[in-house]
């Protein structure tokens, strides 16, 4: 066989055009950017999708490179500068090690930039026109992405995880390079259809071990065992993004059979339509699910802040279930919030030391108000950690930035990030000495990502009616880009094949 030469680079952010903190260029580099053997040091081992990417190496005849990724944490917009920088690395490395036989990206695929509202779309652009139509470009994106025609036109080989949460994005990816390298070698002729109706889910019914993602799902598991057919992807969209791709849709890809992927795209679209009114939804009031908490006859009761859903893109500060959990005097309570000043404080004193803070809402109003809590500090670190378990996207290796655990006086463990950090690893809790076994209540700051690591010690999952960026109740949002009409914007909206 033919010696294949494989470039592997990525691009993963997810922006919430509502959130107030842009997703700059600083905060990028804070959060890591690796390259070459470090890409392959964090990434190798880890179940995420450059992991999948990185199983190839093992293949015979590829000479597999590994260039550079860049990822943060969801966040609001993407700058100009954050944006042109990142991708001009990613073009300037294929640029200077090429040439290839094949690109692999790893994209969120509901990345919105400054100047680039379809920014996932301009990355596979821009590597297509680099390469060329001969060269094989393939791209493995996240279950929440929004995709257009652009990103499917420039891409040779194209899918999303199945699972929320996402515990797959390492074996999606290994079914991305696998093809793509059979494409390369000629030994299959891929080709796309992609449907996408206008209808944005509501983010509590995307789990999909739940009614009605899971009937979607499991009619796409049976059709990727169907003669012929490639890949399926059941793509939820990110309601968060006011874009013009907003959306659900649905990839169907087929060994040289367009009319087959075409039929099994808009069965899968059609599908979703009728089930549309399944995929409403709303949460629960906050004081009802702490009384549900404090009776719960074991615990731990996990309740999900969906308003500040650090996966979604909110700032990871908001104090709705703190404040209510101290009126209403819930002990045995843990709760994260990102608050670098308050961290400097706690730093300044050390462990052991009591202290007042006045923590949490310091992005904006939204996300309610300062909360003043008093205890003694406990722990102290750098804030970095790392989780073999099963973790929201598969990462392995965290970082909070430095971290202060304070025992509250109201027996409150009130865990201070100087980072946003969702709630997705059960590693985030012991490394600071906790047991979320021995926890009644924890309030985890996300919808899904946090089930992968609670779901198989919670007592109970609440998901709350918590307001911020990231609210169940879409109408509190102000979109200005979006199609039209489209569902449940417009109840009267339709969908014809």
């Amino acid at each position: 066989m033919k010696m294949l030469r494989v470039a592997l680079t990525g691009f993963h952010h997810e922006s919430n055009t509502f959130a107030p903190v842009p997703a700059s260029l600083d905060r990028f580099l804070a959060a890591g950017t690796f390259e070459s053997d470090e890409l392959v040091r964090v990434y190798g081992e880890s179940q995420a999708t450059l992991g999948g990417f990185l199983e190839i190496r093992s293949l015979p005849n590829l000479e597999v490179v590994p260039l550079n990724h860049a990822d943060l944490n969801p966040m609001g917009t993407i700058t100009q500068e954050a944006f042109e920088v990142l991708v001009g690395r990613m073009i300037e490395q294929l640029k200077e090690n090429g040439p290839w036989d094949v690109v692999l990206l790893a994209l969120h695929g509901a990345a919105v930039a400054e100047h680039q509202p379809d920014a996932d779309g301009e990355i596979i652009e821009r590597v297509r026109r680099l390469v060329g139509d001969d060269v094989v470009v393939g791209v493995a994106l996240d279950m929440h992405a929004n995709v257009s025609e652009r990103m499917i036109r420039n891409s040779t080989v194209i899918n999303a995880y199945l699972t929320n949460p996402h515990i797959d994005p390492r074996p999606r990816a290994r079914q991305v390079a696998e093809l793509s390298i059979a494409t390369a070698r000629g030994e299959i002729q891929p080709v796309i259809a992609h449907v996408s109706p206008p209808v944005a889910i509501n983010i509590l019914r995307q789990g999909t071990s739940d009614w009605p993602m899971s009937h979607l799902i499991s009619l796409a598991n049976e059709m990727e065992h169907q003669h012929g057919v490639l890949s399926v992807s059941v793509i939820e969209g990110f309601p968060y993004a006011d874009v013009p791709e907003l959306g659900m849709s649905f990839i169907v890809i087929t060994d040289h059979d367009q009319d087959l992927a075409n039929h099994l795209a808009q069965s899968l679209a059609a599908a979703a339509w009728d089930l549309r009114n399944d995929f409403l939804g709303d949460g629960t009031d906050i004081d009802i699910a702490l009384q549900r908490a404090m009776n719960s006859p074991r615990g731990p009761v996990v309740l999900l802040d969906v308003g500040d859903n650090v996966g979604g893109g909110s700032p990871a500060d908001s104090t709705h279930v703190l404040a209510a959990a101290q009126r209403l005097k819930v002990r045995n309570l843990f709760h994260s919030l990102c608050d670098p000043g308050c961290v400097a404080d706690c730093h300044k004193a050390g462990v052991g030391v009591n202290i007042a803070l006045n923590v949490g809402a310091k992005t904006d109003q939204l996300h309610g108000k300062p909360v003043k809590i008093s205890g003694t500090i406990l722990h102290l670190d750098d804030g970095r950690f790392e989780d073999t378990g099963i973790t929201h996207g598969g990462f392995r290796f965290f970082n909070a930035g430095p971290r202060a655990l304070v025992h509250t006086d109201d027996d409150h463990f009130i865990l201070l990030t100087s980072r946003p950090m969702g709630n997705t690893s059960r590693a985030e809790l012991t490394s600071v000495g906790l047991d979320p076994l021995s926890l009644k209540v924890i309030v985890a700051k996300g919808v899904h990502s946090p089930r992968g690591a609670f779901e198989p010690i919670a007592a109970e999952m609440i998901q709350l009616n918590t307001p911020g960026c990231t609210s169940a109740d879409l109408s509190t949002l102000s979109y200005k880009l979006r199609r039209r009409p489209m569902f449940p914007f417009e109840p009267e909206a339709t969908f014809s094949l």
